[in-house]
């Protein structure tokens, strides 16, 4: 399953991640991790979450940023939940296309692995493509 929450700068959406995050780090069987472009949120995470940087890495697109999540769901195989903060913070300049694209194979991938995906995206739902409106929460 794929959940997105969008919106502009300054809506909430983060405070929103973190909270689903800890609530399914109390609670989840399987293991949680949290995706980042920076360390700043770290400590807000409960203990049992795994937390990744994106910092350190190239992310140029987002075929690069797919194989990374697949590099990390094949060292852990009890992955439950993945939560993404701000897809256009770690891939910058990614069209509605190319978004449309990655949602495919990030659902493909889901549905093979059992994972469950929940990602900010910060833009106008308006704007989104029909793909991405259909995982609104």
């Amino acid at each position: 399953m794929i959940q997105i929450i969008a919106g502009e700068k300054g809506e909430g959406k983060t405070k929103r991640l973190l909270d689903m995050a800890n609530d399914a780090g109390k609670k989840a069987d399987g293991h949680v991790v949290f995706i980042d472009d920076d360390k700043r949120h770290m400590y807000d995470l409960h203990y049992s979450i795994r937390f990744v940087d994106t910092n350190g890495f190239l992310m140029k697109d987002q075929n690069t940023f797919f194989g990374f999540i697949c590099g990390i769901l094949s060292q852990d195989r009890d992955i439950e939940k993945v939560y993404i903060d701000g897809l256009n913070n770690i891939v910058k300049d990614i069209s509605n296309e190319e978004l449309e694209h990655f949602l495919t194979k990030l659902d493909r991938t889901s549905q093979e692995h059992n994972v469950d995906f929940v990602m900010i995206i910060s833009q106008k739902t308006e704007t989104l493509p029909a793909k991405a409106k259909s995982y609104l929460i």
